[in-house]
């Protein structure tokens, strides 16, 4: 978990607060993060009481971009050797994503609702 802390680091300075499951939060990440990176590490929790499956605001963020970028079939397989390789074609699923959506005509419509 660490390498993608300092390449995020490294690449994006201004970057100062990451979010990481629950997971995370109990082991010495945050403190490390903290201490050497100057990141703040924090966790996403689920709310207190809570029982079975609860859409978490955070995580949810990046579940909905991963099942858009699962639209590109190059995407839906690890065909790729290279790590390179495959952040290429999710940049490039990203990219195909916003220019369609910068070229669309018109307000958004949601497929879920039909008017009868």
């Amino acid at each position: 978990m660490t390498a993608p802390l300092w390449q995020l680091r490294l690449t994006h300075p201004q970057i100062t607060q990451v979010w990481a499951d629950s997971a995370y939060s109990r082991d010495l990440l945050p403190n490390w993060t903290q201490v050497h990176l100057w990141l703040t590490l924090r966790p996403v929790l689920r709310p207190k009481g809570s029982k079975g499956f609860v859409v978490l605001p955070r995580r949810w963020k990046v579940e909905r971009s991963i099942g858009w970028i699962m639209n590109a079939r190059r995407n839906c397989r690890d065909y790729e050797r290279l790590p390179q390789n495959s952040e290429a074609h999710l940049n490039w699923a990203f990219i195909t994503l916003m220019t369609r959506r910068l070229a669309r005509k018109g307000p958004r419509t949601d497929r879920r609702e039909r008017k009868p």
